[in-house]
């Protein structure tokens, strides 16, 4: 695969963002919790206003054009088709399917399988697994594109790829990233993105994800108490951490619901805070997808906010973190 590889640490990254004169709130490692969740009674409101900027670095060069990142800042969201196609998605397609059929990597605490069998559903830290994943986790097209939705250089909290098989690959229910990150990880702030390539043509049968356009600007606080070891349940089915009702229905009135749909190798970025959820699988077709969360380094994650510990290092990196699958 041929990819074009662009240092994270650049020093003029930094400057041009210095240089912005943007309103983005001061960054701050303290234990200050901005966004309030896991809570023991019902806010008093559904929701809550963001209080972070969407896209930061929108001055700074890289792939993604100004109609694009206008779209990002409006829907939290942008699917870019055909990113990568011919011999690069073969060849790439053909390491995750190698990964994924690896014995050794199954009933280990990254490798996560469907509920009612043992197929691997996600695996996680895969820029760690794969040379070949870990060149595209720091591809311009993917990490230059993270640049400028979060305004400087980007690190990896987390990498997984994820599959539905035909037929049997369960839903997951709506839930902000950002919210499970900011509980259970320590994340402050709401500079993260995450990118997911799909792998695998993605139609409206075989569960595409469904995201909420415009609900990234509104945090939705969750009810309950976050269990220990909540990831050993929640990566299988989420249940704690999850909108009510009401909350969603507020939003998708005001907002609809999108699916976006398309060809193997085209790459949605969205924002971590975008309200999403996939239904089960019910076609034939598998659905298949890597998944990068970049995240900025004045926003790596500090003592949970909502949690008794911190989750495992396969799911939360630090920007230094020596992950390997002897250490998971």
């Amino acid at each position: 695969m041929t990819v074009t590889n662009t240092p994270l640490n650049v020093v003029t990254a930094h400057k041009q963002f210095s240089e912005l004169g943007d309103t983005l709130s001061t960054q701050t490692t303290s234990a200050q919790d901005l966004y309030p969740t896991r809570l023991a009674e019902a806010p008093a409101s559904l929701t809550q206003p963001r209080q972070d900027a969407v896209v930061k670095g929108g001055k700074l060069d890289g792939p993604l054009s100004k109609a694009q990142l206008e779209e990002f800042e409006r829907k939290g969201f942008l699917f870019i088709p055909n990113l990568i196609s011919g011999d690069e998605l073969e060849e790439l397609c053909d390491d995750i399917t190698e990964l994924m059929n690896r014995d050794e990597f199954r009933n280990r605490e990254f490798s996560i399988t469907e509920p009612e069998s043992n197929e691997i559903r996600s695996l996680f830290a895969v820029h760690k697994l794969s040379e070949r994943l870990g060149a595209l986790a720091s591809d311009d097209r993917v990490a230059g594109a993270a640049r400028q939705i979060i305004g400087d250089d980007p690190y990896i909290h987390q990498s997984r790829i994820n599959y539905k098989p035909g037929f049997a690959g369960k839903g997951f229910n709506w839930h902000s990233d950002f919210e499970t990150w900011h509980a259970e990880d320590g994340m402050p702030r709401m500079d993260a993105v995450s990118a997911s390539l799909i792998l695998t043509d993605n139609h409206e049968f075989n569960g595409p994800l469904m995201l909420i356009p415009g609900s990234h600007k509104e945090f939705v606080p969750c009810l309950g108490e976050t269990p220990k070891d909540n990831h050993k349940s929640s990566l299988k089915a989420q249940e704690v951490g999850v909108p009510s009702a009401e909350a969603l229905s507020e939003l998708v009135a005001k907002h609809g619901i999108e699916a976006p749909k398309g060809k193997a190798g085209g790459l949605l970025l969205f924002d971590c805070n975008t309200l999403h959820a996939s239904n089960a699988n019910l076609s034939p077709d598998p659905r298949s997808n890597v998944f990068f969360v970049f995240n900025r380094l004045d926003n790596r994650c500090g003592e949970p906010f909502a949690a008794p510990k911190q989750r495992p290092g396969f799911l939360a990196h630090g920007p230094d973190a020596n992950w390997s699958p002897q250490s998971g």
